[in-house]
């Protein structure tokens, strides 16, 4: 389809009736149902692999044609290694727990009516993403898994790549007697899709967007529909006075330098004054040698440049920005309170961690540092769905409401009351 002349607005209005009735079989389908769909896609994958790197062929030419960064063009690509790894998550999704149906936290009242609570599917779910297919596979996944149905919106650089996943999850969907609107690609790269998708309740009950912080932010503007989103990653670690310094150089490397680009990457570096002499030092060492840039406070710099290393002025601008690059934020603050109020002043309520041995010290982070994850004398990089146990993720939020952190599987279902009685009438 990619961009015929149609009407949007049907197309997408007609996408959205077909979810609904497929989000009603789905929430009543059996697990082994689901997780046959599931199994029957990574078997499909598997053995098409040859005619899914044909289909990904026309998107990296069109990349390359464009004159893409070779980056990006490497994103867009269905490896071996990626293909693998779409089969391994469609078995690790299917081997987990089912939250449907689960009934939690009943208790008998008073009047002799037992009230609990059902976990249940959100319904129909609309997913917004850019350059990687094999968010196509993990995200639909994530959705049969939890009984929901699923439009899917990818970027237009992969189209070619999304259609044919897309296919062969619906076919595993009917071999597995569910029905294949349960997942549904939008098929043209008209833009105007994604207007129309979240601007309607009809549709969708809430958005989910995978992308760069434009994107994001555009769908958190125009929304008519709940969104699950975080907008940046300014993740901090704090080295306590009352810190293993060797420790803390362990953790505040793999927090910067294990990976650049990902959202719980740490880019701000604060360290307690009176272990700033000690600690600095050792750990500009660590990043000078990989390349890192250093922005650093007037406290900070005074004393990496006593140790010979490189360092740059930090600006306010600094505190707040998300590199996603081999630079860092580093300030030299007086005591936990003035680190503390910094991460919440500055952050963005990601991902936030301590490195100390003053116990309720630590505890007392836990409760005042305003984010989705907090942590203790652990790196930020572990701000992740699979590494929570969570087997898999859609997404990471940093709202309050509903889901927040990491959104795996029981992310993306609800809540509601159940009662029994037994002819019970209220007085």
């Amino acid at each position: 389809m990619h961009n015929e002349r149609m009407d949007i607005q049907a197309y997408v209005a007609d996408c959205g009736r077909r979810a609904r009735e497929a989000s009603a079989a789905m929430a009543r389908a059996s697990t082994a149902a689901r997780n046959r769909a599931l199994r029957e896609t990574a078997r499909l994958i598997g053995e098409r692999r040859e005619a899914l790197r044909r289909a990904n062929e026309g998107d990296l030419e069109r990349a390359r044609a464009a004159g893409l960064e070779q980056a990006f063009v490497d994103r867009l690509a269905l490896t071996d290694k990626v293909l693998a790894g779409m089969i391994e998550g469609l078995e690790q999704i299917a081997a987990l727990p089912d939250p449907i149906g689960e009934i939690t936290e009943v208790r008998q009242q008073p009047s002799g009516i037992r009230v609990g609570r059902m976990r249940v599917p959100l319904g129909s779910i609309g997913i917004i993403y850019e350059s990687r297919p094999n968010v196509t596979i993990d995200a639909a996944g994530l959705c049969i898994k939890s009984g929901n149905a699923t439009i899917l919106r990818g970027g237009s650089e992969a189209i070619d790549s999304n259609q044919a996943l897309a296919a062969i999850i619906r076919e595993g969907l009917e071999a597995a007697g569910l029905p294949a609107d349960a997942v549904q690609l939008i098929e043209t790269t008209d833009r105007a899709a994604v207007g129309a998708l979240i601007s309607d309740p009809r549709a969708i009950d809430v958005i989910v967007p995978r992308g760069g912080k434009s994107l994001i932010e555009r769908i958190s503007r125009e929304a008519r529909v709940p969104v699950i989103k975080h907008l940046d990653g300014i993740c901090h670690t704090y080295v306590d006075r009352a810190a293993d310094l060797a420790m803390a150089v362990k953790v505040c490397d793999n927090a910067k330098t294990q990976r650049y680009s990902p959202c719980n990457a740490m880019e701000t570096l604060l360290v307690d004054a009176p272990v700033a002499a000690a600690f600095l030092p050792e750990i500009g060492r660590v990043y000078a040698d990989k390349g890192v840039e250093m922005r650093a406070d007037e406290r900070a710099a005074d004393v990496l440049r006593a140790a010979g290393l490189p360092v740059v002025a930090a600006t306010a601008e600094d505190w707040e920005t998300e590199y996603l690059a081999p630079i860092i934020s580093i300030g030299v603050v007086d005591g936990a309170d003035a680190a503390i109020d910094h991460i919440n002043r500055h952050g963005s309520h990601h991902t936030d961690a301590i490195i100390t041995a003053n116990h309720p010290l630590a505890m007392r982070f836990l409760t005042e540092v305003d984010s989705a994850s907090v942590m203790i004398n652990a790196s930020t990089r572990f701000a992740d769905g699979f590494e929570f146990g969570l087997g898999a993720e859609i997404g990471i939020s940093t709202d309050k409401l509903h889901a927040r952190g990491p959104v795996g599987l029981e992310g993306l279902t609800s809540q509601k009351f159940v009662v029994f009685g037994d002819g019970h009438v209220r007085g």
